[in-house]
């Protein structure tokens, strides 16, 4: 097996369930910076949300992941602590393949490169900020966010950026035959696109991340669960609009392979956003989540319509 596919592909497939399916659809220019980019995204929110590592620890390590991946610091194994108390395994082969993947990185050409480097800055920030905001979160103090536009701020900095990187990308690589738009027009249903996703990720772990400490949604008091539950139901029509504009940005590209890919996460979202509609609390801290065979369903739906 060559060191190119069991980063890009088994690695890549064991930490992601969806994306990898839209990668593997991507023209061949774009699909390697885009892998190599989701793997170092994917590090670095393993490394804020360990548990094993003090905060203090975390942001010292999410500094070092973020000068290693600007290339200002020689790249170096994460610590034993952190990687042995990782304890979802796929999580922990990502981390124990930090230096190969960065190896990678480093052999991306020069205009991809830049983008991947600039997408990074942004998602890391905003993981350092998320630390710093919830450092002393527990189960018993309960850390909300203060309004709608710090909830906006973070889902763009995680994931709307997101949506922004992969447009500038399908230029970069592809030209005039990523899209039949200009870059300036899609940048805002992009960065929407990906708010919308995030929101999705929130939403369904919400139960979760409240035992953690944090709550995602603004509410003057978590532990109010219809009030919580009201906010719920409000963000999830956002959730809604804003990945129903993954669907006329899909249209814009120029190619099946690049309309199958930027759709699928919208068909996965919005079908997980309908589950969630008249879901309970209780239902969610039993877990929402589509069957993988849904999800190839959802798959084969994204092709025929692409």
């Amino acid at each position: 097996m060559s060191e190119a596919r069991e980063l890009e592909g088994d690695v890549l497939k064991g930490v992601s369930r969806s994306f990898y399916l839209s990668l593997r659809f991507l023209p061949a220019p774009m699909r390697r910076p885009a892998g190599i980019a989701y793997l170092l995204a994917r590090a670095s929110d393993t490394i804020a949300d360990s548990a094993t590592l003090p905060t203090a620890e975390r942001m010292a390590c999410l500094d070092l992941h973020a000068r290693q991946c600007a290339g200002l610091a020689e790249a170096a194994s994460w610590p034993q602590q952190l990687i042995h108390g990782t304890p979802d395994p796929k999580e922990k082969r990502l981390l124990e393949n930090h230096v190969r993947i960065l190896a990678a990185l480093h052999g991306i050409e020069p205009t991809s490169l830049d983008l991947i480097r600039e997408v990074l800055a942004i998602i890391i920030g905003g993981q350092k900020l998320d630390l710093k905001r919830f450092g002393n979160a527990s189960s018993q103090n309960i850390i909300t966010l203060p309004d709608d536009a710090s909830l906006y701020d973070y889902t763009w900095r995680v994931a709307g950026c997101v949506g922004e990187f992969w447009t500038k990308l399908g230029f970069a690589t592809l030209g005039d035959g990523f899209s039949k738009e200009p870059l300036e027009e899609l940048l805002k249903p992009a960065a929407e696109y990906g708010c919308g996703l995030q929101l999705v990720n929130i939403l369904r772990d919400l139960p979760a991340d409240l035992r953690a400490g944090r709550c995602y949604l603004p509410v003057a008091d978590p532990h109010d669960e219809t009030k919580l539950m009201t906010v719920f139901s409000t963000w999830r029509e956002t959730a809604v609009r804003h990945i129903v504009s993954g669907i006329p940005y899909s249209k814009a590209l120029r190619s099946k392979r690049l309309r199958v890919a930027s759709s699928l996460p919208a068909f996965i979202g919005l079908d997980t956003l309908a589950m969630l509609e008249n879901a309970t609390f209780s239902d969610l801290e039993k877990g929402v989540r589509i069957p993988r065979k849904r999800v190839y369903s959802l798959l084969i739906s994204a092709f025929l319509r692409g």
